[in-house]
């Protein structure tokens, strides 16, 4: 029996979801340890570029894109991208939008519960009792209660397990209740609650007094550290790349979640001014409430050599100083953490829908049966995280070649696809390109951009500015091939020479045999290298499920494609 069609309850539902799938842990702990990490101020040109040239055009093609497949049946990236790409491996190539979210929810759920655990702290006050005032006693809390220092110290009876625990179990309970009930429903509740919780941190931040050890270490140095940029940086590719999955990483695009929300929505539902307005609000909490209240903490508290081991790590270190040199900063800093964990529950729903999208559209499972499997699929992965917790080693490599690198490249192919396939879905842009007719050959571009236009502006309250129709089609590839392209030149092989177990294990043993100072090290680097190849051996068999999994849904697409691409030529000859 076919599954009921899901869609969103009402306009500021969707906009809230989409919102909310967006704004999270990335807006408010990994948007400020990526700019702590690529020179602060530095990092704010390439982000605003990519915010431009490659969010807001790509997020409104995923919207029109999404919308146009679920009106005919199709909610996942595989689906989608077999209904416009009439190509063999057009659905293989869409098991990247499976994997991103899947893989990015299981380190997620992990930095989610810590939110939580963070809070439960705060509650009962221990933290506060423990650490006082002492920056380094709040780092050394951080780094005991994720258990940084040896690989599954935090698979115990603690309050992080207890967490971790909880915030899958809730998870799982609001994704079983669907789109309207479960996602949209939390997502009106949370959104508000997190603006008002934020606004009244961001209040203290930028009326905090000077570090009183180093009074240059102020709220202006703290600002002049995110906005000031060292132009040196700029010269740096990871710099780029960093900002350029930034944008991905808290827009939600690159990640198959959009392309999946948007399927739920009518046909003349407004994407442009929807799409539009999700972006805007997570940019309103990125840069206006995340950026302006951790950097400027940090720089008052840490100074601007700020040592980021992970680019999540950075709020749980900075922030709890802040709560210490304030008044009630017991509650709020349950109140800040609590936020989090609430940010976090919106991105977190948004990743497991894609995939439990692919089960009940792939083999017609109920919701029951698909948020199972997923369960079990996620709840290895997060184990695996929760594990492998010295260094968060496992959780950085997830978060940079999923979280970053694999987005960098479904964004190129959703580029690639929107530009220049999307639009010819009925085969006629081929059809007039085969005719002798100079004109006829030429105007099929142009036909193929009007219909795609046409889609895009059904239900809309306004219209996208023509110059993004050129932006799409020719600078944001360029863009993305060109900061990839550079990437792969400056940092790829360092980021290789890092994984080469080999060459680093028979470092290690040389300086073992000689018995030099740095045979620690390199046995360290070597631990590393294990950790971070299964983390790697892990994401490539996931690939490998998912492509075996499509391959088995194909028959059953393949049929329902071929009536509505019938329906669809039907429909437009008449």
């Amino acid at each position: 029996m076919a599954q009921p069609k899901e869609q969103w309850g009402s306009r500021i539902g969707v906009i809230l979801a989409v919102a909310g799938s967006a704004v999270g842990l990335g807006n408010f702990l990994r948007f400020p340890g990526n700019a702590a990490a690529n020179g602060g101020g530095a990092f704010m040109i390439p982000y605003f570029f990519s915010l431009i040239f490659l969010g807001i055009p790509l997020a409104w093609a995923e919207w029109n894109m999404g919308r146009y497949a679920g009106t005919r049946g199709f909610h996942s990236c595989p689906g989608v991208f077999n209904l416009i790409w009439r190509n063999p491996m057009s659905k293989y190539i869409g098991a990247i939008g499976l994997i991103i979210p899947l893989v990015i929810y299981m380190f997620y759920v992990v930095i989610e519960a810590w939110c939580l655990g963070y809070a439960w702290h705060y509650l009962i006050g221990d933290i506060v009792t423990e650490c006082g005032k002492d920056p380094e006693k709040y780092t050394t809390f951080f780094n005991g209660f994720v258990g940084m220092g040896k690989d599954g110290a935090i698979v115990k009876v603690s309050p992080l397990t207890f967490a971790i625990v909880v915030t899958f179990i809730l998870n799982f309970i609001l994704i079983y209740r669907g789109v309207t009930k479960g996602i949209e429903t939390f997502c009106k509740i949370a959104m508000p609650f997190m603006v008002l919780a934020a606004l009244c941190v961001l209040g203290r931040v930028l009326t905090l007094p000077a570090n009183p050890e180093n009074p240059a270490q102020n709220i202006w140095s703290g600002l002049g550290f995110m906005w000031n940029p060292d132009f040196s940086s700029l010269l740096n590719a990871e710099t780029w790349l960093a900002a350029a999955g930034q944008i991905f990483f808290s827009i939600s695009v690159g990640f198959g979640i959009i392309v999946n929300y948007s399927s739920y929505l009518r046909k003349d539902d407004d994407i442009v001014l929807s799409g539009l307005t999700a972006a805007t609000t997570n940019e309103f909490f990125e840069v206006c409430l995340g950026g302006l209240i951790t950097l400027p903490a940090a720089v008052i508290f840490l100074g601007t050599s700020l040592n980021v081991n992970s680019t999540f790590a950075l709020g749980f270190q900075a922030l709890p100083v802040v709560f210490a040199n304030m008044g009630w900063g017991q509650f709020f800093g349950f109140i800040w953490f609590f936020m989090l964990f609430l940010a976090a529950m919106t991105s977190s729903l948004s990743m497991l829908q894609p995939v439990i999208a692919f089960f009940e559209e792939g083999f017609n499972l109920p919701r029951k049966a698909s948020v199972a499997l997923l369960g079990f699929l996620s709840l290895i992965g997060a184990g695996i995280v929760a594990w492998f917790s010295q260094n968060l080693v496992a959780l950085d490599t997830f978060d940079f070649w999923v979280g970053t690198a694999l987005i960098f490249v479904l964004a190129m192919i959703q580029v690639m696809i929107y530009s220049y396939v999307f639009g010819d879905v009925f085969g006629w842009k081929k059809a007039l390109e085969k005719r002798d007719d100079k004109y006829m050959r030429r105007s099929a571009g142009r036909w193929a951009n009007l219909w795609r236009q046409a889609q895009a502006h059904s239900g809309a309250h306004m219209r996208i500015p023509a110059f993004f129709t050129f932006v799409l089609k020719y600078v944001s590839p360029l863009f993305l091939l060109t900061i990839f392209v550079a990437w792969c030149v400056q940092q790829l092989p360092g980021r290789l020479a890092n994984l080469n177990l080999f060459k680093l294990q028979v470092a290690a043993d040389k300086a073992v045999a000689a018995n030099s100072e740095e045979a620690d090290a390199l046995l360290g680097q070597v631990e590393t290298a294990k950790v971070a190849l299964g983390s790697l051996g892990f994401i490539a068999a996931l690939l490998l499920l998912m492509v075996i999994l499509i391959h088995l849904a194909a028959p059953a697409w393949e049929k329902r494609i071929s009536e509505e691409r019938a329906l669809d030529v039907e429909g437009q000859v008449s």
